[in-house]
């Protein structure tokens, strides 16, 4: 029955949530009792367009700054053109089993084109000939009192011990004493890595030369060697990424000199302090397939603070995004808050004591970029511009002061602040970046527009806007797995004990965490979350902070319909509309079809065209996989105008390619694709058994949205019969899932991919309902791939064991998931993902991980608590999604479930399962069901 009485549903939905929220208030935040020492210690704040990592330091405050749009690259076509012409030889080839000679023949041709590289070879010359720095430093007589000096080596990268924005050439010497019985003697001249190309001198005379990454072990001639002092000089010429002498990445193994037939533990260790000189910063620009996401510039606070510091707490409040550093000195109380406002967008800092005049500091902006510059723009505010190298984006920052009391003025380009009552700074940025053609924006119209905003507010109601604005969006779920006595530890304590310990919270916390990030990532208007967020302090981050495509961007986007972020979803449906453009270019510059496509990684300029190597990068099913958040958004909300208006016409046109690009396999019969890859696992191959996963859900999709539109029949009808033309899933000879059309699977291989279960989850192609069997294959094929994995597999995995209904083995990943990364998966201090090194996806799969432990809703029905851990015996949840137009409230204890709020955003049947239970009812648009433990009214 339908509860008529609307201040009965109003009165348990309220008393329910008061209940709920009480819990949560103490479980919503994350603290520390000390400054971050490290970038993934500090605390993330973002708009979706602005984001920042707040360090806390006491005297000196750190505020790491980004914006989205500040990318290298620019503006160019990324296809090679008539690559089609080599698809049948191509797939002839893998026919034929000749993988290899397939993959050589596609990276010769069918591979994306890369970007215009500088002049390598003029560089070189120029600084072998002593451009840009004075006299011979290879020479043994070379004065070099005045260089400074660097640890050597740094496996990853001279970056990390002091060069943080250096690409170029730059000298490095050292001497090492030889003893007397080393006289007429060859030497090794042991280095191992260095990055990219040396030139290496023993008392003047080079004794080497490499370029690239093969391990540098030279031969000293005994004539070169003197007894005493000799001089080892290195040319090193970096023109990318890291650079520098790395040495071994196992540290315990050191770079050193010795006799040869002898070791280096019997020679002489070179791990020490080297001396060194940049020559040049402007290495010729290296060819790239995609762009990457910047760091925009720092903000560094220093603080006049004298005595003794009490009281230390940084914090991040999950319900209202504000992240606050408290601390006492001399008896008198600092607060800061941070928070990135979406109204104003602008990052703003509040500083306030309660003693007058007591705050005093110097307020600067830098950045890592090379073609940076800092200038006053009148007595309390001034900019940052930067000029990505090599690219054709630039960008301005600018910083405001206003103050209550106190003085404030511009000195050296940089904010002074005395004696003022409280501080509040507006942090802003912008960039010339209009969309993925066009460049000729003002970066300085952003500042100037944001700033105009907050000139006749205060400071009160700037933060009560940005609290209002983002509640609107995160108070929408509640989640309380009750407490342990846990929430009082520091959540770095905390995180260390969660493995061993029994703190459900914790997982609740984690789960509100995924939500805040994804906010704070992805508002509507922005460009939708990368690799890293909108979170990066890197010129050359991990694989360039952009968005793969197959599985990390789509993880991005797990939680955002289940767990009621929907409108979240507008940056990445908009993402999908500027692919499909270029996509439809790729398709018919590779494979002469209609519709579009995109391979395994896109960037801002929203590359669809195969890149890196042909054994991974030829993977063709991105914008079928993109098409499911399409399809997902109208099953969750029944959007019908969404549906036809936007997710239909790019689904369409995603199905057109397949039909087109669909081939059959001359063993079986069977329709297949081909070219293609199981996702960096096993080359290039013919048939991979996720492609036909994702095809097929597409095509049933299409299918279903032709009805529901009464549009298409005759498209319908060939999507129909081709559905049931593709190869089907297979089971193999170990009881397993196939993961290629033949029965070739490796039961020792724990890839970190475990592409063929896409059917299982994200996608609904093998269900506990539709096919029993095949689940128990797939089960199989996740119990042969093991347990560890690398931080977003973790994520993929929890999801995984949900479906199959095993909650303890679910929260067995999970505590995987948020154990301490120590060079390995896991959670750093700041609970951001460790793939490693840090990719956000991990957090957002683990957040929807937990939800589909509670809730799924993917075969038709409401499953309810489908895989309920022992370990969460209690819970009390609101604000949950389900497919259908349905929001869900639960209670349970003991393991049992109490009872259920349901609300029917569309007025469509409802049929629901809780355990051997079920039951169907009508529902009307907007009304409220509570049902018991037992599904009864």
């Amino acid at each position: 029955m339908r509860f008529n009485s609307k201040f009965f549903i109003v009165a348990v939905t309220i008393s329910t949530l008061a209940l709920s929220l009480r819990a949560q208030n103490s479980n919503q935040q994350l603290w520390y009792n000390q400054p971050a020492e490290k970038w993934t210690d500090a605390l993330p704040i973002g708009n979706g367009r602005l984001g920042a990592m707040v360090f806390a330091g006491v005297e000196n405050d750190h505020i790491q700054f980004n914006e989205e749009t500040l990318w290298t690259g620019k503006p160019r076509n990324y296809n090679r053109k008539g690559a089609y012409k080599y698809l049948a030889e191509i797939r002839k080839l893998l026919f034929e089993g000749k993988q290899k000679e397939a993959e050589v023949l596609a990276q010769k041709e069918f591979m994306g084109l890369q970007s215009e590289p500088g002049n390598r070879e003029a560089w070189i010359a120029d600084m072998k000939a002593g451009t840009g720095i004075s006299g011979n430093p290879a020479s043994t007589d070379f004065d070099d009192k005045l260089w400074k000096t660097i640890a050597v080596p740094s496996y990853e990268g001279w970056e990390t011990v002091g060069l943080e924005n250096i690409d170029g050439a730059v000298w490095f010497r050292t001497t090492f004493d030889a003893p007397q019985n080393w006289t007429g003697k060859d030497l090794v001249l042991d280095l191992n890595k260095i990055f990219d190309q040396d030139f290496t001198y023993v008392n003047g005379q080079l004794v080497g030369n490499t370029d690239g990454t093969e391990a540098r072990k030279y031969i000293i001639p005994a004539k070169l060697v003197k007894h005493g002092k000799n001089v080892i000089a290195i040319q090193v010429l970096n023109y990318y990424d890291r650079g520098g002498i790395g040495g071994y990445k196992d540290t315990t193994k050191k770079i050193g000199i010795y006799t040869v037939g002898s070791k280096v533990e019997q020679g002489i260790s070179l791990v020490k302090p080297w001396k060194y000189k940049i020559q040049n910063q402007s290495p010729p620009a290296v060819a790239q397939y995609q762009a990457s996401y910047q760091p925009f510039g720092d903000l560094n606070l220093a603080f006049q603070h004298k005595g003794l510091i009490t009281k230390y707490k940084r914090s991040l409040d999950l319900t209202t995004a504000i992240a606050r550093t408290n601390y006492t000195i001399a008896g008198v109380n600092y607060t800061r808050e941070y928070f990135a406002s979406q109204p104003n967008q602008s990052i703003v800092i509040h500083l306030s004591a309660d003693k007058k005049a007591s705050i005093s500091l110097t307020a600067a902006l830098s950045s890592l970029h090379q073609q940076s510059g800092i200038k006053a723009l009148g007595k309390n505010t001034i900019s940052l511009s930067v000029q990505v190298k090599d690219g054709a984006l630039k960008g301005e920052s600018r910083l405001t002061a206003v103050i209550k009391n106190g003085a404030v003025k511009v000195l050296n380009n940089k904010i002074s602040i005395s004696k003022a009552d409280e501080v509040t700074l507006y942090l802003t940025a912008g960039t010339n970046f209009i969309n993925a053609q066009d460049v000729s924006g003002d970066p300085a119209a952003a500042n100037i527009k944001a700033l105009n905003t907050v000139t006749d507010k205060t400071s009160a109601e700037i933060k009560n806007r940005h609290i209002k604005e983002y509640q609107s969006y995160y108070n929408k779920f509640h989640v309380d797995f009750g407490q342990s006595g846990k929430e009082n530890l520091p959540t770095n304590e905390r995180l260390n004990k969660f493995a061993t310990s029994n703190d459900p919270g914790f997982a609740a916390l984690y789960m509100q965490y995924g939500r805040y990030l994804l906010i704070s990532s992805s508002r509507p208007g922005t460009q939708p979350a990368n690799l890293q967020g909108i979170w990066n302090d890197l010129l050359t981050p991990p694989w360039g902070s952009k968005y793969t495509t197959n599985i990390n961007m789509e993880m991005n986007y797990w939680p955002a319909e289940v767990l009621n972020l929907s409108a979240l979803n507008e940056p990445l449906f908009n993402k999908i509309n500027g692919l499909a453009k270029t996509g439809t270019e790729t398709a018919k510059e590779y494979y002469n079809t209609p519709g579009w496509v995109l391979h395994h990684n896109t960037d801002l300029w929203n590359g669809t065209a195969p890149i890196n190597a042909s054994n991974h990068g030829i993977w063709v099913t991105g914008a079928a996989w993109l098409s499911q958040h399409l399809w997902e958004h109208y099953a969750f909300t029944g959007d019908q105008t969404f549906l036809r208006n936007e997710a239909y016409p790019l689904m369409k046109q995603a199905a057109l390619f397949f039909d087109a690009f669909l081939i059959k396999d001359p063993k079986t019969g069977w329709l297949i694709s081909t070219p293609s890859n199981s996702p960096e696992n096993g080359g290039l191959v013919a048939g991979p058994t996720m492609d036909h996963q994702i095809i097929r859900s597409l095509f049933k999709n299409c299918i279903a949205a032709t009805e529901i539109l009464n549009v298409d029949a005759d498209f319908r009808t060939i999507l129909q019969a081709k559905m049931k033309q593709i190869a089907p899933n297979q089971i193999g000879k170990y009881g397993q899932l196939q993961e290629w059309r033949e029965d070739k699977d490796d039961t020792t291989n724990k890839h970190r991919h475990v592409s063929h279960l896409w059917g299982v989850y994200p996608g609904d192609d093998i269900t506990w309902k539709s096919d029993p069997k095949m689940m128990d294959a797939a089960k199989q094929s996740l119990l042969y791939r093991g347990d560890e994995a690398t931080g977003w597999s973790l994520a993929w995995k929890i999801n995984f064991w949900a479906r199959f209904k095993d909650g303890d083995h679910a929260m067995k990943l999970i505590k995987m998931l948020m154990k301490p990364a120590n060079s390995g998966a896991g959670s750093y201090v700041n609970l951001f993902d460790a793939h490693p090194p840090f990719q956000i996806d991990g957090n957002f799969g683990g957040a929807a991980g937990i939800a589909e432990l509670i809730l799924q809703s993917h075969q038709g029905y409401i499953d309810i608590l489908p895989a309920l851990p022992t370990e969460i015996p209690n819970g009390n949840v609101s604000g949950l999604m389900a497919r259908g137009g349905f929001e869900v409230g639960l209670i349970w204890g003991g393991g049992k479930l109490k009872s259920i709020l349901l609300k029917s955003l569309r007025g469509e049947k409802c049929k629901m399962k809780y355990l051997d239970k079920e039951i169907e009812f009508n529902t009307e648009a907007g009304g409220s069901y509570k049902l018991n433990g037992e599904l009864k009214f």
